[in-house]
């Protein structure tokens, strides 16, 4: 497959020798005009011309003996093709120096970094690359958002474009982390050529939704339609107040039913969702009031903030909520998977019993470990429904397995859904933390999040979805300790909710504008404070 800088090495390859040619062409013409002209002037073979010239000679130079004033026009006209050729060749000199010194100070790796005269270092290189990955990243998702709350307002025909540029760097994105997820596995001996292509895609991603950005705030036209959208996010703002007691009481019931792991990964959803909420409050209000004193621009920062504000407590309440119809489900399905399990393990006991095997191969016992496991949870008193069907999952599938470690088509079938449940509740619980925590997670969860998200998408493969389960939980705990240390260095500043605010990457930082649909370019354009 031809990479895209080697299809830009080859188009700007091309162009510079069209260049030259070029060039050398004009530079002929010129050369060849030089010579040829005066003798065409000279005569064109006519004796009568011939004579003409003869005689204005001997006058001009008997008028210069005799000191009287010369022909100058045609001495002056004599001299002006080689003015012209010698300024023309002075010209294209010149702009092919200031040529390829622009190309010289703005040639830039396969990758979209500046070059220089010697290869960047590849520890510096992946630290670009990182940098790059959550950058792009947060522009996705910021996009996502306000892509969400457009199409919201004005349905799914009108955000089509925009829809699809959010597509486009959401597949470069998946495959920049899909190449740095490998270079995490391994060192890889082309390490550089990869770190430059996880440039060259999330450049790419950057661009198309920087070149989105114009046209998707045309759609909206907030300077117009600033007292409509202020409407609309009021009305989303009322509606989230309203669920956020109801979200608290359905935790609480959750804390009293489960074990103390399966509320987890929600602990402290309702509260930051409240800050969100409180943030939003404000800045509706702030935006509220410029909007009545004519100063549309600071409204539009204000509503900017309060929508992306709204957009992640919104995320927060039903992060909740998803979990419990999980733990319900998961329940639900739990004495039916137990029982399968059991049987298949009662029925590798009478195989082996049969065929005279007295000590347990390995996975047989590793599957019959999980079940004790599994048995002793269940007993004990509250447990966590999602944890404990992983388990039964993880032993069906040890027990399922061929002398490879791969599951049979036969034992795996019916340990799909099973396993299914806990994976894709652990990618969205680890995506929903990145998401209104963007602002101190950094590329390793980012990483390990993307690829979950990768093998959760192949879903008939019963290994690919446990590995999705493993990296996912990986995502949040790297998320977690990312968070940690990030702490919450904006706590003290004036205005409530800021620190959650830029926390959540709805803020560029504390007094910094919002960030908005686009790349890296444009993302910050609607740069006036809101705080």
């Amino acid at each position: 497959m031809t990479l895209p800088q080697t299809r830009n090495r080859s188009r700007r390859a091309t162009s510079h020798i069209a260049v030259r040619v070029a060039h050398a062409v004009l530079g002929g013409l010129v050369a060849v005009g030089w010579l040829v002209l005066p003798l065409a002037r000279a005569g064109s073979g006519d004796p009568a011309t011939l004579a003409r010239n003869v005689r204005v000679t001997d006058e001009a130079g008997a008028q210069e003996a005799a000191g009287g004033p010369g022909q100058d026009g045609t001495a002056t006209g004599d001299l002006v093709l080689p003015l012209v050729a010698v300024g023309a060749a002075a010209a294209l000199a010149a702009y092919g120096y200031g040529r390829r010194k622009r190309r010289a100070r703005t040639r830039t790796t396969p990758g979209g970094g500046f070059a220089h005269a010697m290869p960047v270092p590849v520890h510096e290189l992946d630290g670009n690359a990182r940098k790059l990955l959550v950058a792009t990243d947060d522009c996705v998702r910021t996009s996502a958002e306000e892509l969400g709350c457009a199409t919201a307002q004005f349905g799914d025909e009108a955000v089509k474009p925009y829809a699809q540029a959010l597509a486009y760097a959401k597949s470069e994105l998946a495959e920049a982390f899909r190449l740095r997820q490998r270079l995490d596995d391994a060192a890889p001996a082309d390490s550089r050529g990869m770190l430059e292509e996880i440039v060259l895609r999330c450049t790419e991603a950057g661009r198309r939704l920087d070149s989105e950005a114009a046209g998707f705030d045309q759609l909206r036209a907030l300077e117009r339609n600033a007292a409509t959208a202020l409407e609309y996010a009021e009305s989303r703002f009322r509606e989230l107040a309203a669920r956020t007691p109801a979200t608290e009481t359905t935790f609480g019931d959750l804390h009293k039913r489960y074990a103390p792991s399966a509320s987890l990964p929600v602990t402290g959803h309702v509260e930051q969702a409240k800050d969100r909420l409180v943030f939003a409050t404000i800045h509706l209000n702030q935006a509220r009031q410029s909007l009545d004193r004519g100063d549309v621009g600071k409204a539009i920062a204000y509503l900017r903030a309060a929508e992306g504000a709204v957009d992640q407590a919104g995320l927060l309440v039903n992060g909740v909520d998803r979990l419990a119809g999980e733990l319900a489900s998961a329940a639900g399905q739990l004495p039916a998977a137990l029982t399968a399990v059991e049987a298949g393990l009662a029925e590798a006991r009478r195989r082996l019993l049969t065929a005279g095997v007295g000590a347990l191969p390995g996975h047989v016992a590793h599957a019959e470990a999980l079940l004790a496991d599994v048995r002793r949870l269940t007993a004990a008193g509250p447990y966590d429904p999602v944890d404990v069907l992983r388990l039964v999952a993880e032993a069906g599938t040890v027990l399922a397995s061929t002398s490879d470690g791969v599951p049979s088509s036969e034992g795996a079938g019916g340990l799909l859904d099973h396993a299914l449940l806990p994976a894709r509740g652990a990618v969205a619980v680890a995506g929903g933390f990145i998401t209104t925590h963007r602002g101190a997670v950094g590329c390793e969860a980012r990483t390990r999040l993307a690829e979950a998200e990768r093998h959760v998408a192949l879903a008939p493969l019963l290994l690919e979805v446990q590995r999705a389960d493993v990296l996912a939980r990986q995502a949040r705990e790297l998320a977690e300790r990312d968070v940690r240390a990030f702490g919450n260095p904006y706590g003290g500043h004036e205005g409530a909710g800021v620190g959650g605010a830029v926390l959540g990457g709805i803020l560029l930082g504390a007094g910094g504008g919002p960030a908005s649909f686009g790349g890296p370019r444009t993302r910050a354009r609607r740069a006036t404070s809101p705080t």
